[in-house]
C-alpha cells in the first residue's frame, strides 16, 4: 500500500479546513478571503424589523476585518453609551444613535453618510 495518501482521520489538531488542509485556527484560506471591495462610503442606517420594535444603528461598509472592526465596534459603542455587536461585517450599535455615529466616523477620517429615512 502506498504511504502518499495523506491522513484519512485525527484528532490532533481538531477541526481542519478542506481546502488549505490546515488546523482551522492556522487556515490561511480565511485570510484570503477578508478583501474589502466596497465603495468607500461608511452607510449608518436605522433597523427595526425582526426587533420587536426596537431600534438598532447598523453600520455598514467599513472598510476593516477582524480585530479592527471590533476595535471600532467597541470605540463606538463607548462613545454611543449603549451596547451592540459585529454580525456580517456590520457593526450594530443598540438604539438610535445615527447622528452620533456618522460624527465619530467622520472625526477619524471615514466618508460617512445616513442612508434610508
Amino acid at each position: 500500500m502506498s504511504d502518499s495518501l495523506g491522513i484519512v482521520f485525527s484528532t490532533e489538531h481538531g477541526r481542519m479546513c478542506p481546502d488549505c488542509e490546515k488546523p482551522a485556527d492556522q487556515c490561511i484560506c480565511s485570510q484570503k478571503a477578508q478583501v474589502y471591495t466596497g465603495d468607500g462610503i461608511v452607510r449608518v442606517s436605522r433597523q427595526t424589523k425582526g426587533r420587536k420594535g426596537k431600534g438598532v444603528t447598523i453600520i455598514t461598509g467599513v472598510p476593516l476585518v477582524g480585530d479592527d472592526l471590533k476595535k471600532l465596534a467597541t470605540e463606538l459603542k463607548q462613545k454611543c453609551g449603549c451596547g451592540g455587536t459585529i454580525k456580517n461585517s456590520a457593526i450594530e450599535i443598540q438604539g438610535d444613535k445615527r447622528d452620533t455615529v456618522v460624527e465619530q466616523l467622520k472625526k477619524k477620517g471615514y466618508t460617512a453618510k445616513r442612508s434610508g429615512g
